[in-house]
């Protein structure tokens, strides 16, 4: 698969919560890195992140880029909270393709509907 496929693929199993399908995208010495935790994490351990996480719903693909063995994706998630609040995130993963697999991951995670601080904005 190329990086395109790899990753409009990737949106869908994590949308599914079809996490045995999910180390068959990725490379043996895959890792990814979240940015804003700058947490690495190999194939394994972003597996069971994924499968483990608490109150995740859904994965939607809002926007995809490739080239080549390259690819970025922007996707909005979505899940409940403890508290069984509504929690909404977007997420900007860019991807790295070796021998038909995602190879590198790296992720930048926001909250949606933050406030800007006082004074930023006119």
């Amino acid at each position: 698969m190329d990086a395109r496929a790899l990753l409009t693929r990737l949106a869908d199993v994590i949308d599914a919560h079809d996490w045995e399908a999910l180390p068959d995208l990725l490379h043996p010495g895959f890792t990814c890195r979240l940015v804003h935790t700058d947490e690495v994490f190999d194939r394994e351990a972003w597996v069971r992140l994924n499968a483990d996480y608490p109150g995740f719903e859904h994965l939607h693909l809002e926007d995809l880029v490739a080239d080549g063995d390259r690819a970025v994706l922007r996707a909005r998630v979505t899940g409940t909270g403890s508290a069984g609040e509504r929690l909404e995130f977007a997420v900007a993963s860019f991807a790295t393709a070796r021998d038909g697999l995602i190879s590198e991951l790296v992720e930048v995670w926001t909250d949606v509907d933050q406030e800007p601080p006082d004074g930023t904005r006119s």
